[in-house]
């Protein structure tokens, strides 16, 4: 009960906002507690994860010192940027947060790294309190304070951080606080950077230093999200869920990963917490989609050359890793942290993840799709990537009829999931239409039977004439909405009669065999579904409903009817986006956010949503 009484104080997930500066990310609450940072990138421990135990995490807050009930929070971003501004409105002034990892239009540009945290009244005057408790390697790691002239030093065994500022502080021994009152037009300035000096007084930001970081940081960001070429009905949004995808970014390899957080729940208080602070070949290709459709090349390419490096590190018949850690390595073992209440009392928390040793087949098709567009859209590749790609183009020739986890990484054993075989139908496909478009040599008398192969299997195995639809496996005849995919990948034709009809059975709710709740689409029926993972019912799967969008946009060309639903369905997600335009993984029964956040899947997919659509509806607006 004490467990519970601590995690409620926690905000919730869709009550953040994300800074970043391309190596690691920081969530801010409304209430301005910074309370998830890895540093130095997203892999690394936690500094704060108050997020995860508000008594041992750790956390940064920056807040009036007046009754909670008297002060009223808004929080945005400052118009194309990921700087994020936080309000506080109060009978007695207006407080604004500032927050963001100071950028330069060349990137870094040789700073030291930091949190840049500055707080100023506009209006009034406001007494305020900040609290620096950080709570090394996952509270794991003790730590020494110490007070300089000019801010405090936190050291431990294996990282020093300083907090640099002019606001006198004090400490416990293990967080410092202070005390200050600021009147109209004045500020404070926090700086949390890398390393431990003597003194800090000779680096203290005043208003004008922060205010020439913040203007250089803003102008990046903005110079950047000027290449989207998106310029549709939903400009905004689209620019908004690029933003975060850019975020997600580590700039120093151009590795993409799936999520900056670790072990937000996936069902209210279960067990279904997982680290996603990892490359997946999968999220990561699907992300290379999204940013060529929308104008991002340079991102594009980035990754395709991290790919090729994996790529081309592989030992002789060794199957693709379907994750890699941010330097390219392997990835942690998973470990469950018990010592951490977790969110909402949701334990175990887990860092590492156990499912990087899993067989998930259809990555070889999501990474041979996203190669393919990028030769058609980005640039051309080279020969050496060619024959590293056709050695794992014919591994998929031999191993395609395996059993695997697949996509939703289950721990109950390997089956013989469709939307496997037909990713592995995918990959073959794409390698062919490559290496006619390039002439490059192949294989193509076993490729191209290999491919017609997987297409009448899953013809004959994978589709349940009695419901009406693809099944998830060979082995049940539970639904699955990654078959949503089939016409996206042109697999079959969006307006197939089996295609079709799948859509209207996935679009009815799980009482009726369904998979919809409101137009939103879980991913499968947990209850059905035997994944190993038990207690709790997930929430919406948000990537899923993006993929309902796009199935029925595309079918629209013979059911008009359809066009309408896909609009009114995009519209309808929009709304459960955060108050800053993020989302998490799922949306959880009362519209909560559940899962880590944000989630580069769910924007990636909007962003492709949003093009098709708009595509769709052409000027009939």
């Amino acid at each position: 009960m004490d467990g519970q009484q601590k995690t409620s104080r926690a905000p919730a997930i869709e009550d953040h906002g994300v800074i970043g500066d391309l190596r690691t990310v920081a969530l801010v609450a409304t209430d301005g507690t910074m309370d998830w940072l890895c540093f130095p990138h997203f892999d690394s421990p936690s500094v704060f994860a108050a997020l995860l135990d508000p008594e041992k995490g750790g956390h940064f807050r920056i807040a009036p010192e007046v009754d909670g009930e008297r002060v009223v929070h808004k929080q945005f971003y400052w118009p194309d940027s990921n700087v994020l501004v936080t309000r506080f409105y109060s009978p007695d002034g207006v407080g604004e947060l500032v927050d963001f990892m100071p950028m330069g239009r060349g990137g870094h540009a040789g700073r030291v790294r930091e949190v840049v945290r500055r707080i100023r009244v506009v209006r009034g005057e406001l007494a305020f309190r900040v609290e620096c408790a950080p709570a090394f390697n996952y509270g794991r790691d003790t730590h020494q304070v110490r007070i300089l002239h000019g801010g405090a030093s936190f050291v431990s065994e294996t990282l020093k951080l300083t907090l640099v500022t002019s606001v006198p502080l004090e400490t416990d021994g293990r967080r410092v606080t202070g005390r200050f009152t600021l009147h109209e037009g004045q500020s404070a300035v926090f700086g949390l950077r890398e390393g431990a000096p003597d003194s800090c007084h000779d680096t203290v930001m005043g208003h004008e230093a922060s205010e020439a970081l913040f203007r250089s940081t803003v102008d990046y960001w903005r110079h950047w999200v000027a290449g989207c070429s998106y310029t549709g009905r939903w400009r905004e949004v689209v620019q908004r869920s690029a933003l975060a995808l850019k975020l997600m970014t580590f700039e120093p390899s151009g590795a993409i990963v799936a999520a900056p957080t670790c072990s937000l729940p996936e069902a209210p208080g279960g067990v279904r917490n997982w680290d996603y602070r990892y490359v997946w070949i999968r999220d990561a290709a699907f992300t290379v989609y999204a940013l060529l459709r929308i104008g991002f090349k340079k991102e594009a390419g980035a990754f395709m050359r991290w790919l090729e490096a994996r790529i081309a590190a592989l030992p002789e018949g060794a199957p693709l890793p379907l994750m890699y850690a941010l330097d390219g390595g392997e990835v942690p073992r998973e470990q469950e942290l018990w010592h951490l209440s977790g969110y909402g009392g949701a334990r175990p928390v887990r860092i590492g993840n156990g499912a990087a040793h899993q067989l998930q087949l259809d990555i070889y098709g999501e990474l041979m799709d996203s190669v393919y567009l990028y030769n058609k859209h980005g640039a051309p590749i080279s020969y050496d990537f060619w024959r590293h790609l056709r050695r794992l183009v014919d591994w998929v020739c031999e191993h395609w009829q395996e059993r695997d986890e697949s996509i939703w990484e289950v721990r109950a054993g390997k089956q013989n999931f469709v939307y496997s075989k037909m990713m592995c139908w995918v990959a073959v496909d794409r390698a062919i239409r490559l290496a006619d478009k390039r002439s490059f040599p192949a294989d193509r008398a076993r490729w191209l039977r290999t491919r017609d192969t997987i297409f009448e299997e899953i013809m004959q195995k994978g589709w349940c004439a009695k419901r009406g639809a693809f099944i998830q496996s060979y082995e049940t005849m539970a639904l699955d909405s990654a078959n949503l995919l089939m016409p996206l990948v042109f697999f079959l034709s969006p307006v197939d009669p089996r295609m079709l009809s799948m859509l209207d059975i996935l679009r009815k709710p799980p009482a009726q065999g369904g998979l919809a709740s409101d137009g939103l689409v879980f991913r499968y029926d947990a209850e059905a579904t035997e994944d190993g993972v038990s207690r709790g019912r997930e929430g919406t799967f948000n990537l899923c409903t993006f993929w309902m969008v796009e199935a029925m946009t595309r079918a629209s060309v013979t059911r008009p009817d359809l066009l309408d639903e896909a609009r009114l369905t995009f519209e309808r997600m929009l709304g459960y986006a955060n108050h800053v335009g993020l989302y998490a993984e799922q949306t959880g029964p009362s519209g909560e956010a559940l899962g880590n956040f944000p989630q580069a899947l769910t924007h990636l997919s909007l962003i492709s949503a949003a093009y098709n659509l708009d595509r769709a509806l052409g000027h009939r607006d």
